[in-house]
């Protein structure tokens, strides 16, 4: 039986279920799906091969995913691998698993793919959500992330193949359906347009949810959605990162502490039982205490009360990791005060 080893995101999950189903007839494999959001993220893999690795000493271990794209040489380095496989690459993996291979790392260029896994998922194993994959890739840079550089640009699934799965995973059971990508507003044509094709031609879907969003890239015809559709499910999980417009500005984020506000001011009116929560770094490069108190008072400001709170960790290939940066000790106090913010603030 083959074990699928899943670090990160919503769409590592969503894709480590593809690899579950296509390779569900291959014993003594181990496919490691790696996160490299951080340095620390990557690390991490690291050390789960290694564990992995003593506890199968006989099975084939291939790693794939975002660490593997970006540092495919530290991985095929690892006397733990047997195969490293970048994103492009995974898509195909039946092929190099059925094939002899001459080498131990497959790794192309990512911006050279302007496609992704047509493979149609029929269930998540031992979940009551279903995660759907509308788009791949991201055409922004802000200056802490380095995923666009694991993912590529930014390529968006036709919306008929997004409405054939929803109805599959619908006929299996799974009755709550969450909207996965790498940056998923920014689907095209339109983001809000899909979702109203979703409503409207599912309109048994009982939850449509989603997974990050984007407070720059949603729009009124979004927030009108959210008013006009119960099936939308009233909790919104944004990517804010800071509530301070410098440092906002420093990590190349499109939208101020104002915007973020408005959208949740916007939304409550739509649905007042509106929930939120957000993705925030803390002690980003430069980061002052005035700067922290900022985005403290914006949890409090916006009501956001569902926090996932990081001390940044430097991402090295990325220019933010050559700003000056804030001690790391600092970055873990502000991290905790702050998680402890979002614990004091009432549903």
């Amino acid at each position: 039986m083959v074990q699928i080893v899943t670090l990160g995101c919503r769409l590592n999950s969503y894709e480590s279920e593809i690899l579950k189903e296509k390779l569900r007839h291959i014993d003594n494999l181990i496919v490691v799906n790696t996160c490299a959001v951080t340095g620390e993220a990557e690390r991490q893999c690291r050390q789960t091969i290694r564990k992995l690795r003593k506890e199968n000493p006989d099975a084939k271990i291939i790693v794939t995913g975002c660490a593997a794209q970006i540092a495919p040489q530290k991985f095929a380095a690892m006397d733990e691998v047997d195969l490293v496989l970048g994103n492009k690459e995974k898509v195909d993996i039946e092929q190099f698993i059925d094939s002899p291979l001459t080498e131990k790392s497959y790794v192309g260029n990512i911006f050279d793919y302007d496609q992704y896994d047509h493979y149609l998922i029929t269930g998540f194993e031992g979940r009551h959500k279903a995660f759907v994959q509308i788009q791949q890739g991201c055409n922004h840079r802000c200056t802490y992330c380095i995923v666009p550089y694991a993912r590529g640009n930014n390529r968006s699934v036709p919306s008929e193949q997004i409405l054939t799965q929803i109805c599959e995973l619908l006929q299996q059971g799974f009755h709550e359906i969450c909207l996965t990508g790498v940056d998923a507003c920014s689907y095209q044509p339109s983001f809000s347009g899909l979702v109203e094709t979703i409503l409207t031609q599912i309109p048994e879907l009982p939850s449509l949810q989603f997974g990050s969003l984007d407070p720059a890239a949603l729009d009124d015809d979004f927030i009108n959605l959210v008013g006009q559709y119960p099936a939308i499910h009233p909790h919104f999980h944004l990517s804010v990162q800071s509530g301070d417009n410098l440092i906002l500005k420093r990590m190349r984020r499109r939208h101020t502490r104002e915007d973020v506000i408005t959208l949740c001011q916007k939304i409550r009116q739509k649905r007042p039982e509106a929930t939120f929560g957000a993705d925030f770094i803390c002690g980003f490069p430069t980061e002052t205490d005035d700067a922290f108190n900022n985005t403290v008072r914006l949890v409090h400001e916006a009501g956001i009360n569902k926090l996932h709170v990081f001390p940044y960790s430097e991402r090295p290939g990325t220019p933010a990791a050559l700003m000056p940066q804030v001690p790391v000790e600092i970055r873990k106090q502000r991290a905790k005060i702050l998680r402890e913010q979002g614990e004091n603030i009432d549903d």
